[in-house]
C-alpha cells in the first residue's frame, strides 16, 4: 500500500513562497526517504513504513502549505 502525499504552497507574495519552497525543499532532502519514493514537483508517494514521517513532516508546515493524503494500493486508483 502507498500513502500518496498532494501538497500546494500557499504564499501571500512571492518573496514568502520563495522561502517556503526553499525550506520545505531543503528539510524533505533532509529526510534521507530512499529509493522506495515517488516524488513529482506536488505528490509524494511513499511507503506505509513511512507515513508517520511524512505526517510528522508536513506537520511543520501545515500553515504554509496545504496537503491532501490519499492511501492507495496501485497508482491504477488515483
Amino acid at each position: 500500500m502507498k500513502i500518496v502525499y498532494i501538497y500546494d504552497i500557499k504564499a501571500k507574495n512571492k518573496k514568502k513562497f520563495n522561502r517556503t519552497k526553499r525550506l520545505f525543499y531543503y528539510h524533505l532532502h533532509k529526510l534521507n526517504l530512499g529509493k522506495n519514493v515517488w516524488k513529482t514537483k506536488s505528490t509524494i508517494a511513499v511507503s506505509t513504513e513511512k507515513e508517520k514521517t511524512m505526517d510528522l513532516f508536513f506537520k511543520k508546515f501545515r500553515k504554509s502549505i496545504e496537503i491532501y493524503k490519499i492511501m492507495a494500493e496501485t497508482i491504477e486508483e488515483l
